[in-house]
């Protein structure tokens, strides 16, 4: 693909897309884990991973890779609300917990959401008084039988780049 076409293909892609096309190409454990877009909303971001590279010795879903996949959806929905807002910050974890409670067999998807208490619009205040904000985001990754099969509470942390 010539310069042009890539500047073009990446012109068409909506803001969500874009930044998994960052992840995949600046992350190399996103672009193994073979990570794709699911859907985007300003309340909330999934991505997916199919098994076969995400497989464990068992033959379910490597613990490794569904931490992994939530972390980075957590990190996306909040790094793709600052830049809907203009702002060019670095984006950090700064806490986890993570919970494994059934395996999986199939390909997976995790989707974050902003945690109960937390709210964009002390987020982005803070943001602006300080220079740096903190909010919470819970993941989920759904089982087969709709129940989660392993859940995230994180703590992301943004810092504005001088």
């Amino acid at each position: 693909m010539s310069t042009t076409d890539d500047a073009t293909t990446q012109a068409r892609q909506t803001p969500a897309q874009q930044l998994v096309r960052f992840i995949r190409d600046e992350i190399p454990l996103a672009h193994t884990m073979d990570l794709q877009l699911g859907e985007s909303s300003d309340e909330m971001l999934s991505l997916l991973a199919p098994l076969a590279p995400n497989v464990n010795d068992k033959g379910c879903a490597f613990g490794g890779s569904l931490v992994s996949l939530m972390t980075l959806s957590g990190w996306a929905l909040v790094e793709l609300a600052l830049r809907r807002q203009g702002h060019d910050c670095d984006v950090f974890v700064a806490e986890s917990s993570v919970r494994y409670l059934a395996p999986l067999w199939q390909d997976f998807r995790s989707e974050a959401r902003l945690a109960a208490d937390a709210d964009w619009t002390i987020f982005f205040n803070t943001l602006n008084a300080r220079g740096r904000a903190r909010i919470e985001v819970a993941c989920v990754v759904p089982g087969d039988d709709g129940k989660p099969a392993a859940t995230l509470s994180a703590r992301f942390v943004a810092k504005r780049r001088e």
